[in-house]
This record gives C-alpha cells, sequence and structure tokens, in this order.
C-alpha cells in the first residue's frame, strides 16, 4: 500500500511540474512575441500630438472582467462616406505612440485611423497580452468602430502581428470593405527560425501559435497583402504563401527595399496604385451596410507635392526614403 501511494505521489508531483512547466512556456512565449511596452521610442511620441485619445471598454470574456483599451483616432475633416476608415492593429513591442509615424502616413493616404493597444501594451488595461487576448481586444475594436461608422468603408490593417491579428478579425467579422496586411507571417511555427523567434519550442509545444495561413481562407473581403525584398525578420516568401492561401480578390505587393519597418514609406506609390485597386475590388457576397443602398467608392488623399506619380503594382521605387521606425 505505502509503494502504491508513493507511486500517486510520484506521479501527481511530476504532473505539477509539467503544468508548472508549461505555465512558465506559455508565459515565456507571450512576453517574446508580444514584447509589450507602454512606451515609444525617438521622437515617436510627438508624432501622436493632434491624435485623439480613445477609450474602449468591454466585458472580457476570457476573464470575466471589465477590460478597456486605449486608442489614437486620426480623423479626415470633413470626413466624408467615400472616406475610408481604418482599424490600425500594431505588431510586437511599438504601442500606438510608437506606431504614430505609421498611422501618420496611412491617414495621409486618405483613411481616418483608429490604432488600439492591445492590452498589456500603453494605458490600456494591464496583464500579458495571449493570442486569444490579442483577438478579443481586435474585435471589441471592431465592434467601436463599425458602431460609429456605419455608412462608411471600413478596412482592417495589420502589421507584422498585427496583420495575423487582423486576418484573424476578418475571418469572424463580415462588414469590412478590405484587409489589408504588412510584413506579415503564415504562422508562429513558420518563423520559429528566424533570429527573434529561434529560441522558441518545435511546433507541438508554441502556444501561441497565430496561424493565419488557415485563418485567411476563411475571409470574405478583397485582400491586400504587402511585403518588403529587404525584410530580414519575416521573409518576404511567408507573405506570398499567406497571399496564395486567399481565395478572395487579392493583390500581393512586393516593395524593392522595403524593410519590416519602412515599406508604407519606401513603397508609397505602389501602396497608392495597389489601394485604388483595392477600393474597387467589391465581391458579390459583399452588401452595403446602409440598407443595402450602394456606398460611393472610397477616394485616396493626393500625394503630397513632389510625390511620384502612381505605376503599376509590381513596379520598383524609384526614390527609397529613410526608415522611420
Amino acid at each position: 500500500m505505502m509503494k502504491r501511494w508513493t507511486l500517486l505521489a510520484s506521479v501527481l508531483s511530476l504532473c505539477a511540474l509539467l503544468a508548472a512547466g508549461c505555465s512558465t512556456l506559455d508565459a515565456q512565449q507571450r512576453e517574446w512575441i508580444f514584447q509589450p511596452s507602454d512606451r515609444s521610442w525617438g521622437n515617436t511620441a510627438s508624432m501622436a500630438q493632434g491624435m485623439e485619445d480613445v477609450w474602449i471598454d468591454f466585458q472580457s470574456s476570457l476573464t470575466g472582467e471589465p477590460a478597456r483599451l486605449h486608442g489614437l483616432w486620426l480623423g479626415g475633416a470633413p470626413e466624408t462616406t467615400d472616406t475610408p476608415v481604418l482599424l490600425y492593429l500594431h505588431g510586437a513591442r511599438y504601442n500606438v505612440a510608437g506606431s504614430a509615424p505609421r498611422i501618420q502616413r496611412m491617414h495621409e493616404l486618405g483613411f481616418s485611423v483608429l490604432a488600439i493597444d492591445y492590452r498589456g501594451f500603453g494605458k490600456s488595461s494591464k496583464g500579458l497580452p495571449s493570442e486569444e487576448s490579442a483577438r478579443e481586444d481586435a474585435r471589441a475594436a471592431w465592434t467601436w468602430l463599425a458602431a460609429r461608422h456605419p455608412k462608411q468603408h471600413r478596412y482592417i490593417f495589420g502589421h507584422s502581428l498585427g496583420g495575423a491579428i487582423g486576418i484573424d478579425l476578418a475571418a469572424h467579422v463580415n462588414d469590412e470593405s478590405g484587409t489589408i496586411v504588412e510584413s506579415t507571417f503564415t504562422s508562429i511555427a513558420d518563423v520559429v527560425s528566424s533570429f527573434k523567434w529561434g529560441w522558441l519550442p518545435f511546433s507541438p509545444l508554441i502556444t501561441q501559435r497565430f496561424e493565419a495561413i488557415n485563418k485567411v481562407k476563411d475571409i470574405g473581403s478583397p485582400l491586400l497583402v504587402v511585403h518588403g525584398t529587404a525584410d530580414s525578420l519575416i521573409n518576404p516568401t511567408l507573405g506570398r504563401k499567406l497571399y496564395d492561401a486567399a481565395t478572395v480578390p487579392k493583390l500581393f505587393v512586393l516593395v524593392e527595399g522595403g524593410s519590416h519597418h519602412n515599406t508604407n514609406s519606401v513603397g508609397e506609390t505602389q501602396y497608392r496604385a495597389a489601394l485604388t485597386q483595392l477600393f474597387r475590388m467589391k465581391p458579390e457576397s459583399m452588401v452595403a451596410s446602409n440598407g443595402g443602398a450602394p456606398r460611393p467608392t472610397p477616394r485616396l488623399a493626393p500625394p503630397a507635392t513632389g510625390a511620384l506619380t502612381p505605376q503599376d503594382v509590381s513596379g520598383k521605387v524609384q526614390t527609397p526614403v529613410p526608415a522611420a521606425i
């Protein structure tokens, strides 16, 4: 009898150790993948001046507790029904203040932009973010945006990790006019050998999977995938695989010389040409949300003085500009 109890105690102890180990492994993955921060870098915070603070409150189904997201709103003046609205989902490390230069560039293209911080970032509710919590945050932000801009074309944009979150969102809503992802991967398992995430365990032990390659098949709106040839963090081949897996009307833009962080500045000309095409893509399954009446085609803002003339999306950028962040 004593041996039986000793064996049982040993098994229970082993299970406890395994559970603790899995919990630690999960926390480590979440910390390293998200790298949550409440600070910005360089002069990026100053570029957020003039953007409006937004607070999104909701009841979390994951924690059962109230949650609050902080966001920045950069709207058009005046805003009309042909002004497209964008939900901006940032990637790892950079919070909304750190993402201000990229938010500004999307606004300069003609979007009114709502950018949010996931829980654990910036001024949003504290805690270590996870794949599940980021998904919930994105859906809460989309609900907020749709309630306030029901008559406008609404687009989902995600950079890097935010692209995987954005694809999941697009797969679960049906009122988006399009989805745009930049420097995004197919899954965490496909990037575990990269220098940034090379410490992660082999695939079966990865808890934060972000399998965008499986979710992209479920989106129902036109898709624009953008990647830079000089992206040393996420290989452009992963962006191409993501594009290939999508079944909706789609565009793939490869920006010559674009890195992981500066593609939407280096490739502004290609961005403009691609967005013009994206705005014209209207799948038959898409029904206008304002009583079935057609909405005006979204319009781009005019290029800044001295900007290059738009060219085919497959063309090379002639005059790259320095990286912003």
